[in-house]
């Protein structure tokens, strides 16, 4: 194979190589390896394959894109940058769209290579184009120049190549292009800046920051819905939570939603808005968020309160993360009989409302409910018990009906509420005092589609490994799910045969 290789790359190099040649060079070159197609690649071979991307045939252009894709990942980036300059740059002004994402793929191998990066830096029209890429008429080659210039940006010097030359004055063009590609510029600076104290510091000294804070807490509510998804990314970090904080900036969100009770538009925003605290809270201090703006609290029991499906989304979304960790649980127990009238709520719309909204209750049930072993203390299973009984009149029958219904997501919903509780005493007591469920969880024949099998197959595995479950269900239904578990998730028993004398 590497010999038919090495005579197709001639051919190709020659320019001789007809469209039925390339398609077979296509093949050939998956199938040898990238250390046998080095030996055999030559300067002159890519060259002439970069000038075959040179025509108006949109399949020969897919087949050597496909032919480079593969021979460039057998080559060091230094050699790439050094040898194929000229190439990379035509490849930016290429009409093809694939062939511009090849090329910055390849700047992006380039920059993550440290003795590659300086000649890459001494490339300004080089990254000047992928600037201009951003403002791209396609998502694909935008995120491509996104990805290719964070990457850039993880290096000290490309952060001063960035934000200390005249490619700084290139993003601003950029910027002015349109709303949708200054925002891309956005995404791009929240990358960076989620890298280090050190990243944030140029974002910010460049007022790209700064920029991105003012669109958020100024007039237009279009454009704070945009924005708040892009400072909820920069809180992610903690360089990012700390910039935040130190601007003011979780202070003026706050005074944002206890403003929005008088804000006609505040629908635009406010979920964006809630779920920045919710997040916030979650990779924060779910009791110091809640207790510093309790405003955020209110408006997520508020939302989810109310009859609007899109606010009772957001709030059920919101109180999911908040309850994904103990401390976040202990906030929401504090609110007594508040929270436990909602959880009736919750499972009132997780039976009865909109597909959509009835999978969100299933996410959000199972978050709220899931106990780590090592965190099962007395007091915690009894709340988890307490939450769960406050769902329905017969929860563990609701989510059964559930998760028989004919509808994969909302039956793999179901399954992951029974799995969230598995490893609890209280909850594998229930299932079996419950009359058929523990034969329904062995029962493989109810389980339609690959996704089910697989949910079905976690909550088998949730049973087995609890520490309690040998002693709550005793030792038949332990061996059953001992076996099951052991058999796997796609488990088919061989149908048995019967030989007849005579049959032929």
């Amino acid at each position: 194979m590497a010999e038919a290789v090495a005579e197709l790359l001639e051919r190709a190099a020659r320019r001789d190589a007809a469209l039925e040649e390339l398609r077979a060079l296509r093949v050939a070159v998956q199938a040898v390896p990238l250390p046998a197609l080095r030996s055999r690649l030559g300067e002159h071979h890519l060259r002439a394959l970069f000038g075959l991307l040179a025509v108006n045939d949109r399949e020969q252009v897919s087949a050597c894109v496909s032919i480079l894709e593969r021979l460039l990942q057998a080559l060091d980036p230094l050699y790439v940058i050094q040898n194929l300059r000229e190439e990379l740059q035509k490849g930016l002004f290429h009409p093809d769209d694939s062939v511009k994402i090849l090329t910055m793929s390849q700047v992006g191998r380039i920059v993550e290579d440290s003795a590659a990066v300086p000649k890459i830096l001494h490339s300004p029209e080089l990254l000047q184009q992928i600037i201009n890429c951003i403002g791209g008429e396609k998502i694909a080659v935008a995120k491509e120049a996104i990805k290719s210039l964070s990457r850039l940006a993880q290096s000290q010097e490309g952060l001063e190549a960035l934000f200390g030359s005249s490619l700084l004055g290139d993003l601003r063009r950029v910027m002015a292009t349109s709303d949708i590609v200054r925002y891309r510029v956005y995404e791009l600076i929240v990358e960076i800046s989620s890298e280090s104290a050190e990243s944030l510091n140029y974002c910010a000294s460049s007022g790209l920051i700064p920029e991105l804070i003012g669109e958020l807490t100024g007039e237009d509510v279009l454009v704070r819905a945009t924005c708040i998804e892009m400072v909820t990314a920069l809180a992610h970090s903690p360089q990012g939570r700390q910039y935040l904080a130190q601007q003011g900036v979780i202070d003026r969100i706050s005074n944002i939603i206890l403003g929005a009770q008088s804000d006609p538009f505040s629908s635009f925003y406010l979920p964006g808005f809630v779920k920045f605290f919710g997040n916030l809270a979650v990779v924060d201090s779910p009791q110091q968020i809640c207790e510093r703006y309790p405003v955020f609290m209110e408006k997520v029991f508020e939302m989810a309160e109310s009859q609007d499906p899109t606010m009772i989304g957001v709030a059920v979304d919101t109180l999911g993360i908040l309850g994904s960790n103990v401390e976040g649980k202990q906030v929401l127990q504090k609110t007594r009989s508040r929270f436990q009238n909602l959880l009736s709520k919750i499972g009132h719309q997780a039976k009865n409302a909109p597909t959509e909204l009835r999978l969100r209750c299933l996410d959000a049930i199972s978050s709220l409910l899931y106990l780590p072993p090592e965190q099962q203390t007395e007091d915690l299973l009894r709340m988890t018990e307490s939450w769960f009984t406050s769902l329905s009149s017969q929860p563990l029958e609701l989510f059964r009906s559930i998760s028989t219904q004919p509808f994969p997501d909302l039956h793999c919903g179901a399954l992951r509420v029974f799995t969230a509780i598995a490893n609890q005493p209280w909850a594998q007591k229930l299932m079996l005092s419950s009359p058929g469920f523990v034969e329904y969880i062995v029962d493989r024949s109810v389980e339609p589609d690959k996704a089910s099998k697989d949910a079905k197959y976690e909550l088998v595995k949730a049973l087995v490994n609890s520490k309690s479950i040998a002693e709550i269900f005793g030792n038949q239904y332990y061996l059953r799910l001992r076996a099951y578990l052991l058999e796997g998730p796609y488990y088919v028993k061989a149908a048995s045969t019967t030989a007849v004398e005579g049959a032929e």
